[in-house]
C-alpha cells in the first residue's frame, strides 16, 4: 500500500508562487511514476503535470506549461511541483498520484491510470 501526503498549498496573490510537495511512504520509490492533478469547485479532476519514474520525462497541461515545473528526489521519496506566476484560474485542490511501473505520457495524463491518490492540497489564487 502506498501513502501519499501533499503539503505546501495556501492562499497567495496573483503572479506569486507556491512550491508544492508529495510525499511517498513506500520502499521503492522509484518504481512510480507520479502526477499532480486539480480540481475546481464545480469542475472535474484535470490532469496538471507528470514525471516519469527517472524524472527524465516531464508532462505538462497546456494551462500550466512554462508556470509550472514538476520534479522528483528519488532518494527523498517525494515529488514536488513548484507553481510561479500564479492565476487566479489555479484555484483548486491539487492531488498528487501515483502510478506503478509504465510512464508512458499517454497514460500518465489520465487520472483513471493512477493507482493511488493523496488526500489533496487546497491551493486559492486571489486577484
Amino acid at each position: 500500500q502506498v501513502q501519499l501526503v501533499e503539503s505546501g498549498g495556501g492562499l497567495v496573490q496573483a503572479g506569486g508562487s507556491l512550491r508544492l510537495s508529495c510525499a511517498a511512504s513506500v520502499r521503492t520509490f522509484s518504481n512510480y511514476a507520479m502526477g499532480w492533478f486539480r480540481q475546481a469547485p464545480g469542475k472535474e479532476r484535470e490532469f496538471v503535470s507528470a514525471i516519469s519514474r527517472s524524472g527524465g520525462n516531464t508532462y505538462y497541461a497546456d494551462s500550466v506549461k512554462g508556470r509550472f515545473t514538476i520534479s522528483r528526489d528519488n532518494a527523498k521519496n517525494t515529488v514536488y511541483l513548484q507553481m510561479n506566476s500564479l492565476k487566479p484560474e489555479d484555484t483548486a485542490v491539487y492531488y498528487c498520484a501515483a502510478r506503478l511501473w509504465d510512464d508512458r505520457g499517454v497514460i500518465l495524463t489520465t487520472a483513471a491510470n493512477y493507482n493511488y491518490w493523496g488526500q489533496g492540497t487546497q491551493v486559492t489564487v486571489s486577484a
